[in-house]
């Protein structure tokens, strides 16, 4: 089993290493030179996002299908991941994180425009869509589909469900000494409480939760920049300097490298905002929207929320942490956080806890979404089939929950970090291959300042 479990460890860091960071950084970049820097509409899209369409085709509104993506996008990745970056990388982890996040938004752009240009309804008027409708409709590639929602269905148990469980119960175990059990069945019936509702429950959770959430982290990040205030300007610059010079790292940061810089920072960002993974277009095809690229300008700022600022902010909290107080453990990125908040009195701990288990609850959240998803599209939308088997999914889902809350989670982490490569392999074919589509709507929409007009292509029903 220890064999095993190192054989694995081994394959997800080479997967994870640097096939999968030119992969999906190149996808950025070059998605970003096709489109003309969508970043620059990031406001525009920000606008959108607050904006409902009304008598639009779909499921949930725009505002909801953003925040159940961010649901499952804003986790412990956001927080304990970019510690992690930190502490292997160096400061200038930091600043390849950000530059993964401005590129990313153009990938989370063309998968967006791409679920609702493919998207499909059934008899009930329920929205679906993501990378293998876009696969199966727009390349006629079924096969690469099924692939793509295999992956999804057993990485959404690893990266969705028990690795953040497991984040919950040690977290309050070690700050608040509560019993991992109770931590499990209480964890439990709050997710069973939210999805048994669907997309529509979920989506309204998530709406409500996570700008709450996030706002009540950032908040507390803001009040430790206050304390180090003398330090930001020291902290920018040496984030901006030891991504390019090992040098500038300087302090206790022996061993790091610019090359350890930028492969933890481009790994922990692309892993943090998901753009190129192919979630987070499954629930953009639930949304109420008049046409493709509304919505996908909405998807977009999903990444810039998640990584251009959360993941900033808390990559700037932590370095000016380890220059205002030089005996900071900084070699470990977990206790870096912690260290890095004890430095609020008496709420710090309090703060921490609250974003960690809200940002690991919510994305245990919209997983559960995407993995329904992917087992109906299995299931070949026979729609008693696919009834039976997402309630049984659901019960295994809530299940999951709990062991994951109650037992080390190592090997599985490193099985979902795997599958989660193999979700975005088939999910960048699709958006290379379609490029062409994506230009072409884009073009339509918004090069023209069309972006108020309705899509009048019919969705096809199954």
């Amino acid at each position: 089993m220890n064999t095993f479990a190192e054989i694995i460890s081994n394959f997800s860091s080479f997967i994870w290493g640097w096939p999968m960071i030119i992969m999906l950084l190149g996808t950025h970049i070059f998605m970003t030179i096709r489109l003309k820097f969508p970043q620059l509409k990031i406001f525009k899209a920000i606008g959108l996002s607050f904006k409902k369409d009304k008598g639009a085709s779909g499921d949930v509104s725009q505002f909801g299908a953003l925040m159940t993506s961010l649901a499952a996008t804003i986790g412990t990745g956001n927080i304990v991941g970019v510690a992690t970056a930190v502490s292997l990388g160096g400061p200038g982890a930091v600043f390849w994180i950000w530059i993964t996040g401005v590129f990313g938004i153009a990938t989370k752009y063309s998968e967006g425009l791409l679920a609702v240009k493919y998207r499909v309804k059934t008899k009930s008027g329920t929205m679906l869509g993501g990378p293998m409708y876009a696969l199966e409709r727009g390349l006629n590639m079924k096969w690469l589909g099924v692939i793509f929602a295999i992956f999804t269905a057993i990485a959404a148990f690893g990266i969705g469900n028990t690795v953040q469980a497991n984040s919950i119960s040690l977290l309050l175990g070690e700050t608040f000494d509560i019993n991992a059990k109770l931590v499990a069945i209480v964890l439990a019936i709050l997710v069973m409480l939210v999805i048994v509702f669907g997309v529509k429950g979920i989506a309204n959770v998530c709406s409500a939760l996570v700008p709450f959430m996030a706002i009540v982290y950032v908040l507390g990040c803001f009040v430790i920049l206050a304390f180090n205030w003398s330090y930001l300007g020291e902290a920018l610059s040496l984030i901006f300097k030891s991504a390019f010079s090992a040098r500038a790292a300087g302090g206790g940061f022996v061993g790091t490298t610019v090359l350890m810089a930028c492969r933890y920072g481009i790994a922990r960002g692309l892993f943090s905002n998901e753009s190129g993974l192919g979630s987070a277009p499954i629930v953009a095809a639930a949304a109420k929207t008049r046409n493709p690229v509304r919505q996908a300008l909405v998807s977009s700022t999903g990444t810039f929320w998640d990584t251009v600022v959360i993941c900033f902010i808390t990559g700037l909290v932590l370095v000016s942490s380890i220059i205002a107080y030089p005996d900071i453990d900084h070699t470990h990125g977990a206790a870096l956080t912690q260290a890095a908040f004890s430095k609020i009195p008496v709420i710090g701990p309090f703060i921490l806890a609250f974003g960690i288990f809200t940002f690991a609850y919510s994305t245990i959240l919209g997983w559960a979404y995407y993995g329904e998803r992917a087992i109906e599209y299995l299931c070949g939308h026979n729609f008693k089939l696919s009834r039976i088997v997402i309630w049984i999914y659901r019960c295994v889902w809530i299940v999951g929950v709990y062991v994951g809350a109650v037992m080390s989670l190592n090997l599985v982490w490193n099985i979902s970090d795997i599958t989660n490569a193999f979700m975005a392999i088939p999910n960048l074919v699709s958006v290379l291959l379609l490029s062409g589509v994506i230009v072409r709507e884009t073009r339509k929409y918004l090069w023209e300042n069309r972006l108020d007009e309705e899509d009048n292509e019919e969705i096809p029903e199954i």
